[in-house]
C-alpha cells in the first residue's frame, strides 16, 4: 500500500476534517472521547495559539487511516504536544484498526518529519493507545514515564457496583442511599441534544456554586472552559459520543452531570451539584455513579471510567488504577531535548515527594 502523509497548520482545514476525522475516530478501537473531532477541535478553539496547530494525516488515496493531533510549543522545551491539554483526561494518535502497521509505519515516518527540532512529548497516554505503537516502531532516542493515574471499573449494572465494596456495612450503606435518593424524590433524566447548551451553562452554574469557598480547579471557572464545554459537549451528545443528565429535585434541577462515551469506556467527566443536596444527607457520589451505570447498561462499552484522580472517595468502590503514560520520542539531533525533559521530571517527581513528606511530618505533629 502507499500512503501519503499531509502536515495540516490551518485552523479552517483543521474545522473541514470532521467527516474524515470521525470516520477514523470510529474505526479506531483504542480512541477515547478525547480524541474525537468534536472535542479537539473545540479545545483548540478556546485553547490554540496561532500558527501552533500541527496535525498529521496518513492517507490512503482520500480515505483518513491515521492522524495525530498535535500542536508547537516553544517552552519549557520546543515540542509537538497533544492537542487537549490539561482539560483532558487521555491523549492519543489514531490509527484505523483494519489498516494494521504500514498505517503506524507511515504516521511514525510522518511524525519523525514533522517534529525537526523538536521534541515529541506524547502525554496522558491510556495504556494500549494507538502511540504506543508508534512508540514501537520510533528509530530514535525514545523514553517512557509515568503519567497521571485514572480508576476504572467494570461496566456493569450499579447492584454489581454496590456488591463490589469491601464489606457488608458499605454496601448496606450504598443500597440505603439508594432508598433515601427514591424517598426524597430526587427524579434524572438524559437532556435531549436540543437542550444540551442550557443543561450545560447550569452545570458550570451548579459547579461553581458548589465550590465556592473552597479549592477548586481554576479552570472550570473560566470563561473559554466553558465555552468549550457547552462547544464541544453539545456536539457530541448529538452525535452519542456524551450524555448530559440532570437531577431534579421538587422539581427544581439540583444537579447536572457530563459523562463522555466511546466503545472503549464511559467515564464521569465533570458534574455541577447544588450544596442543598449535601444537606439533605443526598451522597452525590452514589447519585453520579448510579446514572453513569445505567448509562452503560447495554454493554457497548468496555469500562466504566472515574477518569484522571487519585481521590480516597474513589478507592471505596475498589477501582482498578490505570496509569496514563507520557511517551517521549526524539530525533538523534534533538536527544540532549529528551535528556532535559526527562530531568525535568525527576524534579518534579523529588519536589512532589519533599512535599509529601513535609505535609506527613506535619501532620503527625
Amino acid at each position: 500500500m502507499t500512503y501519503t502523509a499531509e502536515l495540516v497548520t490551518e485552523e479552517r482545514a483543521f474545522a473541514a476534517l470532521a467527516a474524515d476525522w470521525t470516520r477514523l475516530y470510529r474505526r479506531c478501537s483504542t480512541a477515547t472521547p478525547f480524541q474525537s473531532h468534536a472535542w479537539l477541535h473545540s479545545w483548540w478553539l478556546s485553547y490554540g495559539g496561532r500558527g501552533r496547530l500541527r496535525l498529521l494525516l496518513v492517507r490512503d488515496g482520500p480515505d483518513l487511516v491515521a492522524a495525530a493531533p498535535l500542536m508547537r510549543v516553544t517552552g519549557p522545551l520546543p515540542a509537538l504536544v497533544p492537542l487537549g491539554g490539561a482539560v483532558s483526561d487521555h491523549a492519543d494518535v489514531l490509527v484505523d484498526d483494519g489498516r494494521g502497521e504500514p498505517a503506524v509505519a507511515a504516521l511514525t515516518e510522518a511524525l519523525s518529519a514533522a517534529a525537526r527540532t523538536a521534541l515529541i512529548d506524547l502525554r496522558e497516554v491510556r495504556p494500549g493507545g494507538a502511540a504506543e505503537r508508534v512508540w514501537a516502531r520510533w528509530h530514535g532516542p525514545r523514553r517512557r514515564v509515568a503519567g497521571s493515574p485514572c480508576l476504572e471499573l467494570p461496566a456493569v449494572p450499579m447492584d454489581e457496583l454496590v456488591a463490589r465494596l469491601p464489606s457488608a456495612k458499605a454496601q448496606q450503606r450504598v443500597r440505603a442511599q439508594l432508598r433515601r435518593l427514591d424517598a426524597l424524590g430526587v427524579r434524572r433524566r438524559v437532556v435531549r441534544p436540543d437542550e444540551t447548551d442550557a443543561a450545560l451553562r447550569r452545570l458550570l452554574a451548579l459547579h461553581r456554586l458548589q465550590w465556592q469557598g473552597r479549592k477548586v480547579t481554576p479552570e472550570h471557572l473560566r470563561p473559554r472552559f466553558g465555552d468549550h464545554l457547552v462547544r464541544s459537549v453539545g456536539a457530541m451528545a448529538r452525535s452519542g459520543d456524551a450524555v448530559v443528565t440532570e437531577f431534579a429535585l421538587d422539581d427544581e434541577v439540583v444537579a447536572v452531570d457530563v459523562a463522555l462515551m466511546s466503545p472503549l469506556l464511559a467515564g464521569g467527566y465533570l458534574y455541577g451539584a447544588h450544596p442543598g443536596l449535601r444537606e439533605r444527607k443526598a451522597d452525590v457520589a452514589v447519585i453520579l455513579l448510579d446514572a453513569l451505570a445505567a448509562h452503560t447498561k447495554g454493554g457497548a462499552h468496555g469500562a466504566l471510567s472515574l477518569l484522571r484522580g487519585d481521590e480516597p472517595y474513589k478507592h471505596h468502590w475498589r477501582p482498578r488504577t490505570v496509569v496514563n503514560q507520557r511517551l517521549l520520542l526524539a530525533r538523534r539531533r534533538t536527544a540532549p531535548l529528551l535528556s532535559a525533559a526527562l530531568c525535568d521530571v525527576a524534579v518534579r517527581h523529588r519536589g512532589k515527594e519533599l512535599v509529601r513528606l513535609v505535609r506527613a511530618r506535619g501532620g503527625g505533629s
